[in-house]
């Protein structure tokens, strides 16, 4: 059977790595929504990612920031107050920077190189 999820959509806060079973893990929420005529549906949809991706989300996404993820759904299930509960989420197998550039340097890797203001070279070391 095919169980493949792709959308697009804005995160609804900033996400946050937790250790899980000796690896990383991040669980966040993704809402978009859809407005035809005067009627608005919006959608929220829990998702899930595990170790290094875990890692690249949390430092490179934030809140608002548009994505597209690709993905599976999957329903979990645990047993609360003798109550069966479930929910079905997204398991995030790939994400992609969606909508503009952010301007915040942190989303910006370190390349090793800095700027130098105008006028500044002739006290540089090599020419």
């Amino acid at each position: 059977m095919v169980n493949k999820l792709i959308f697009q959509g804005r995160f609804t806060a900033d996400p946050e790595v937790q250790e899980k079973g000796g690896f990383s893990m991040t669980e966040f929420t993704v809402a978009w929504s859809e407005k035809y005529k005067e009627r608005e549906t919006k959608c929220f949809l829990r998702c899930k990612a595990w170790r290094s991706q875990a890692e690249h989300i949390e430092k490179y996404f934030h809140k608002g920031q548009e994505c597209v993820i690709e993905g599976r759904l999957e329903t979990e299930q645990w047993e609360k107050d003798g109550q069966k509960q479930s929910r079905t989420i997204s398991k995030v197998e790939k994400i992609h920077f969606c909508g503009p550039k952010s301007s915040t340097s942190e989303s910006k890797p370190d390349d090793g190189f800095i700027n130098v203001p105008e006028g500044e070279d002739e006290s540089l070391p090599f020419n």
